[in-house]
Formats: C-alpha cells, sequence, structure tokens
C-alpha cells in the first residue's frame, strides 16, 4: 500500500538532501562588501530604480528672516547690551584692548590680577556692543571692535598706571584706546595720562600757584609804597644831619 502511494505521489516520498559542506578562508565583511565582477555590476547598475524627485519650493531656500520680512531680536542679546551700558555708564575708566592668540590659563590669571586692582576685564561681541552703544555718545569706539577684543572696565581713572603695568607683561593684549571721565582717548594720551601725577599732588600744585600769584601781586601793589617810605627815610635822615650843631673845640 506504501509503495502505491509513493508511486502514484512521487512528491510524497521522503529524501536525504545532498549535502555539501564548504570551509571558507576569512570572514564575510558585511559593512564593506567585496566589489561585484564587472559585469554583475553593470546590471546592477542598468536595473538600479531611478524616482523622480519631488518639486523643490523656493521658499525652502530662504532663511525665517526674508521668509517674514522682520529681523528676529534675541532678548538674551538685550540683557547683555544693558549691561554692556550699564558698566560704560558707571565707570570712569574704560580701555579697549585688542587680544591676540592666547590660552584661557594665561587670560584667567590676568583677570584674577586686574580683579584684584578693582580692574574688570570682560569680552563681548561686535553685535552686543554695537546694539549697547547705538544712539549714544560712545558710538565712536565702535570701530575698535571689528576682531577679537577685551575691554577693562574700574570706577577709579586712577588706575590707568596699575592697568598699564599689568598689562605690559601679556604681550597679546595690545592697548587700542579708552575712555576717560567721559572722554575718548587715544593710546599715547592714556600713556600720557598714566605720567601724570594724582588728583592731591596736582591740587597741591595748584594751591602752590595761586599762592605765589597772590604774593606776587601783593608784592607789585606795596612796591611802590615801600620806595616812597625808603625815599623819605633817606630824606629825613639827611636833613637831621644838617641840622646837627658841630662840637666846639676842646681848649689847647
Amino acid at each position: 500500500m506504501t509503495s502505491l502511494v509513493q508511486k502514484s505521489l512521487p512528491l510524497a516520498r521522503t529524501s536525504t538532501p545532498a549535502l555539501q559542506f564548504l570551509r571558507f578562508r576569512g570572514k564575510i565583511n558585511i559593512q564593506r562588501p567585496k566589489a561585484p565582477h564587472y559585469e554583475r555590476a553593470r546590471v546592477i547598475a542598468v536595473t538600479q530604480p531611478k524616482y523622480p524627485e519631488p518639486p523643490k519650493s523656493k521658499s525652502c531656500f530662504k532663511t525665517r528672516e526674508e521668509r517674514t520680512q522682520q529681523q528676529l531680536e534675541n532678548p538674551y542679546n538685550e540683557i547683555i547690551a544693558r549691561e554692556v551700558r550699564n558698566w560704560l555708564d558707571h565707570s570712569r575708566l574704560v580701555a579697549i584692548f585688542h587680544l591676540n592668540s592666547i590660552s584661557a590659563d594665561e587670560i584667567f590669571r590676568v583677570r584674577v590680577q586686574l580683579h584684584k586692582q578693582n580692574l574688570h576685564l570682560k569680552s563681548y561681541g561686535r553685535k552686543i556692543i554695537g546694539q549697547a552703544v547705538q544712539g549714544t555718545r560712545y558710538e565712536a569706539i565702535l570701530p575698535l571692535f571689528h576682531s577679537n577684543h577685551c575691554i577693562v572696565f574700574s570706577p577709579d581713572q586712577q588706575k590707568i598706571a596699575t592697568l598699564l603695568k599689568i598689562t605690559r607683561k601679556v604681550p597679546q593684549m595690545v592697548l587700542l584706546g579708552g575712555i576717560v571721565e567721559e572722554t575718548l582717548l587715544s593710546r599715547n594720551e592714556l600713556m600720557n595720562y598714566a605720567q601724570m601725577p594724582g588728583l592731591q599732588a596736582a591740587q597741591a600744585q595748584l594751591v602752590q600757584t595761586l599762592n605765589q600769584a597772590a604774593g606776587h601781586l601783593v608784592q607789585q601793589l606795596q612796591a611802590h609804597q615801600n620806595s616812597f617810605v625808603q625815599v623819605l627815610d633817606v630824606h629825613a635822615k639827611g636833613e637831621a644831619q644838617e641840622a646837627a650843631p658841630e662840637p666846639a673845640e676842646e681848649p689847647k
């Protein structure tokens, strides 16, 4: 019965497949497969499907500012700009430096040395500086911020000599100019200002000059009176000598 079923249904017969084991010398690289044969590569290239590209909208190539026709302002930049304006308004000494290539450790050491002398080293972007000084009396300093820079603020204008002494040891910081008591000064003017005496010494010199002028004025006013008194004195002494009787001669 079984043989009849197998003869009538040949696919129902069980057969053991012939297995052949192959040994490969290396592993198959899935990430970087071996390049196919030239003929096969040509067939693959020909049979590669090509899909039509979707139409591109012109608005995709425009920025958000161009699409909306308005400039987007960052609120954080406004806060930093107000901070810069506050430093400029409440600082009697503002020095602007061009900053060359310098490491973070060196700039940190300079910042610490300046902070000990009540000098504050800050650095801001040119856009923020422009937003802070636009339409103010500080707008003239904007051309000094075309490159990498840093600013030093201080409430005491007499610290200019100390500032130059500290920054002289840091050649990466090049002085460009500054503001002293709301007056824009160049580099040479700042160096000349640093060589000037202090406020107390200048006041003492002024008082001495005023006293000398007052004394000289009093001396000039009394010069004629003194000369007249001297002339009268000499004249009075001459008359007294003429009026005095000659002494009598003693008998021999």
